[in-house]
């Protein structure tokens, strides 16, 4: 990404700013500001590159394990770029990445029959995220590393051991008795990964973009809470 012209970070400042709008904006005093009307070029180009990161890891650096005929468990991290834009960007461009990455890496990359169904688990990925992060940081500046815990968590929990779970016994009569243990194992594990991914890459968006306080943007702390 091309760098931008921002002001000079305080060395007080420890935070690093989060979009929980729609899509970010520079225009005031370099900071991260919640603009829920505008989508720029700059915002298309990152989107771009996460729907690319979700194929990527999705489609071609991941286990798939079949389970009744059917991909029943695939591990890999080809979720953590649609987590990603909907925290860092707002549940709305979450939502596009998760749905158009999902349906591009189908086509170029085909197991089955097209469901719709599992497209709409994807969007919601990045959706339920932004939201949670919405939600948790309302009438507050700062949100600690447990609300982005929890934006994890519930996001994962919903989409990958309740819905795609139900979507595989509906469509392909798989029981969930078979699938649900594996992935609760597999996100005991991936839960607290991406959290610390997450965060990870907040700190480098730090360093890259070194943004200046403003009074309407989200600061996401190293604090609990």
């Amino acid at each position: 990404m091309a760098p931008h012209p921002l002001p000079r970070k305080s060395k007080a400042n420890t935070s690093f700013l989060l979009d929980v709008a729609a899509c970010p904006s520079f225009e005031k005093g370099g900071a991260l500001i919640m603009n829920m009307n505008k989508i720029t070029t700059r915002m298309l180009t990152r989107m771009a590159l996460l729907i690319a990161l979700n194929i990527i890891l999705t489609r071609v650096l991941s286990v798939r394990i079949p389970l009744g005929g059917v991909e029943g468990l695939r591990i890999g991290f080809g979720s953590l770029p649609v987590i990603f834009a909907g925290i860092f960007f707002g549940p709305t461009a979450g939502g596009i990445v998760g749905a158009i990455g999902d349906l591009i890496g189908y086509f170029i990359n085909p197991v089955g029959a097209y469901m719709p169904h599992f497209t709409i688990a994807a969007a919601l990925r990045g959706v339920l995220p932004g939201l949670v992060i919405l939600l948790l940081s309302r009438g507050r500046r700062q949100i600690g590393i447990f609300p982005l815990f929890l934006a994890v968590c519930g996001t994962l929990f919903l989409t990958d051991i309740f819905l795609v779970p139900y979507f595989l016994e509906t469509l392909f009569g798989l029981s969930r008795l078979v699938t649900i243990p594996t992935r609760l194992i597999q996100n005991a594990i991936a839960i607290p990964a991406y959290t610390i991914l997450l965060f990870s890459l907040g700190r480098a968006m730090e360093k890259v973009f070194p943004f200046g306080s403003h009074e309407d943007a989200l600061h996401l702390t190293g604090k609990l809470w």
